[in-house]
């Protein structure tokens, strides 16, 4: 992949709102360099407290998922960028090897920092009415799967199914056909159009290990209860409304 190639990819790849594109994710200017201001993703903040989602997801888990992991995407991410930026225009061959490690470092990073920006507003407290199933998309889960209970068992039967290691189990919505449908991405690999993501479900062990250990089913049933679908159902609005693009 080119340099020049990464970069329009890095512009356009996903939707470009939504929360799928880098575009949608806050930078802050960096002016500790004399040289230049640099612009530098950030770690949003959680829409709640770390123990919010307690019993189901346990504080320990929140802080080094969001400030450990989270972080160091968002880290990782901004350093490669910075690096790739300095060796454009270099045709040294070293160099053109540098590029590609960073190529992956970007894509790996990029992923890692939408997804999980995506997971935490997916998130809220058990109990509250966020978690309630609601709206246009509860009619749309119960004309598909029935209730939702059938919907919740093919949902988790599909992420244990097809998630194998580290991975994302999703529920999307395909913006040209407006049909629901279940996805899964290998590693930190982010959703792109015509999917558009209205809920998401980290499967790498550091969301569930240290409270569930190896027990995937235990944290999908747990993680059940903390899902926020006001959020999801308003995300499914934007899919109904949203541009078909094969239009």
């Amino acid at each position: 992949m080119s340099t020049l190639l990464l970069v329009a990819l890095l512009a356009s790849a996903c939707a470009t709102q939504y929360g799928q594109s880098l575009d949608d994710l806050p930078k802050i200017v960096d002016n500790s360099t004399a040289a230049s201001s640099v612009e530098k993703y950030v770690l949003p903040p959680l829409p709640y407290e770390y123990e919010a989602l307690e019993p189901h997801i346990s504080a320990q888990i929140m802080k080094l998922h969001h400030q450990a992991h989270h972080q160091a995407y968002v880290n990782n991410l901004n350093r490669a960028l910075v690096e790739l930026k300095e060796m454009q225009g270099k045709e040294e061959m070293t160099t053109k090897d540098k590029i590609e490690v960073l190529e992956e470092t970007i894509h790996f990073n990029r992923g890692g920092h939408i997804n999980h920006s995506l997971f935490w507003k997916g998130l809220a407290p058990a109990g509250s009415p966020q978690t309630s199933l609601q709206g246009d998309l509860e009619k749309a889960i119960v004309a598909k799967w029935g209730s939702a209970d059938e919907f919740s068992t093919a949902l988790f039967r599909t992420i244990l199914g097809r998630v194998r290691g580290s991975g994302w189990g999703w529920l999307v919505c395909n913006v040209d056909t407006r049909e629901l449908l279940f996805a899964t991405t290998r590693d930190q690999d982010p959703i792109s159009l015509p999917q558009l993501v209205i809920l998401g479900i980290d499967m790498w062990e550091h969301a569930y290990y240290l409270q569930y250990y190896n027990n995937k089913q235990s944290y999908l049933k747990a993680i059940w209860a903390v899902l926020n679908w006001k959020e999801a159902n308003e995300r499914y609005a934007s899919c109904l409304k949203h541009t078909s693009i094969s239009s």
